[in-house]
């Protein structure tokens, strides 16, 4: 990509609203924003509350609903994480970013990611497991993470909250990358500030995916771009 391709970095955004003072109104005006004039987005992913708002209102673009469960504290508790998708995907939502156990497994027990996610995966086909890389103090515990994630049902493994600590970063992407394979997608969150910026990460994700980065395999959380992208 030697050249930034805003249509086709539009084409992986999850365009998101994530804050406990969003209002119906704020939710309607993220969802009008989803479809632009060069392309739609990938998703739009809204608080549990406004879920069925957002699939009414995007009814039949194409744009698909996704929301955040056990968000964003990332308790150990499989049963309430379990319910909270359920409920989710009940209300019509296509995807949930659950936010894995990532404080008990940098504790040592790295089974609690696998509990919440295997309890989870079963509630819904596409779950994005966080997994809050900018708070790992090595490498090698994302790695491990990311598996513990993998083996245990997430259709995407995903860097952070955005509400913790440092967001994604390159060698966190290329960790997640390398681990998800064609086995699974990978979406990079928080800290993205500028089009060069998402454009490296499509490149990367190129690289390791052997083939161009769809968003069937490759998201990125870069909500504070649209407006530039749609300019470019």
């Amino acid at each position: 990509m030697s050249t930034i391709d805003a249509a086709r970095i539009i084409g992986l955004v999850d365009l998101t609203s994530l804050n406990e003072d969003d209002t119906e109104e704020i939710v309607d005006e993220l969802c009008d924003q989803a479809v632009t004039v060069k392309g739609p987005v990938a998703a739009v992913c809204v608080m549990p509350a406004f879920v069925a708002q957002a699939a009414e209102r995007l009814e039949g673009t194409g744009v698909r609903i996704a929301t955040v469960a056990n968000f964003p504290g990332g308790d150990p508790d499989p049963d309430a994480a379990a319910r909270e998708v359920a409920a989710a995907v009940a209300e019509g939502a296509d995807e949930v970013d659950v936010v894995a156990p990532w404080r008990a497994a940098l504790a040592g027990d790295y089974g609690a990611i696998g509990a919440l996610v295997s309890a989870c995966a079963g509630e819904c086909e596409v779950l994005k497991v966080i997994l809050e890389t900018g708070s790992h103090p090595d490498p090698a515990k994302t790695r491990i993470m990311a598996e513990y994630a993998l083996e245990s049902g997430a259709a995407f493994l995903k860097t952070s909250t955005g509400k913790h600590g440092p967001g994604a970063s390159l060698d966190a992407a290329r960790i997640l990358l390398s681990v998800a394979g064609r086995r699974a997608g990978v979406k990079v969150a928080g800290g993205i500030r500028t089009p060069a910026e998402a454009a490296e990460y499509v490149m990367l994700a190129d690289e390791l995916q052997d083939g161009p980065a769809v968003a069937q395999s490759f998201r990125l959380g870069a909500s504070s771009l649209l407006a530039e992208l749609v300019a470019q």
